[in-house]
């Protein structure tokens, strides 16, 4: 796969971003590699200004909406340290790995993040409606607040698993 030709357009705006797992592997049906995604997540709040608005963490792919002062950066950081834990945590990844790919051994990301950026309050609700009923939409739930790994739960007024910025 080429690389992306989506870019951060301006930082600290708030973008909608994609990550999914190479090949579109179920990487996150076990709580222990979601919370990989969760503490990289909690780590970059608290070392970095990267604000998180809302998420949804599917078996195989997440959404996210964020802003910080280096987006890219950041995502790049996520990338490879969730990359590097979860490798360390399932260790089968080798058999998948792309064969462009040779500086590593494993791939877990595809490449690209696919940013876009939030410039409106309509398009703040509309991505994260998407997000949010993404889960609604495959059948897992029936109300997006009842999928755990979302932020539907922090919108619903409900405790959520990691904070995140409501106020746009």
């Amino acid at each position: 796969m080429p690389r992306s030709r989506y870019r951060v357009q301006s930082d600290p705006c708030p973008h909608f971003l994609t990550a999914t797992v190479n090949h579109w592997l179920p990487l996150f049906t076990r709580p222990e590699t979601v919370d990989i995604i969760l503490n990289s997540w909690r780590f970059l709040q608290r070392d970095t200004n990267f604000q998180l608005y809302g998420y949804v963490i599917l078996e195989n792919h997440l959404h996210l909406i964020a802003a910080s002062d280096n987006l890219s950066h950041d995502m790049q950081r996520f990338k490879s340290y969730t990359a590097k834990q979860i490798i360390a945590y399932l260790e089968l990844l080798a058999f998948f790995k792309r064969a462009h790919k040779q500086e590593t051994t494993y791939q877990v990301w595809e490449e690209g993040n696919h940013p876009q950026i939030i410039e409106s309050e309509a398009v703040m609700r509309q991505k994260l409606d998407y997000i949010h009923y993404n889960p609604v939409k495959r059948g897992y739930v029936d109300q997006p607040e009842h999928w755990r790994y979302s932020s539907a739960r922090n919108y619903a007024g409900q405790e959520g698993l990691i904070e995140v910025i409501r106020a746009w």
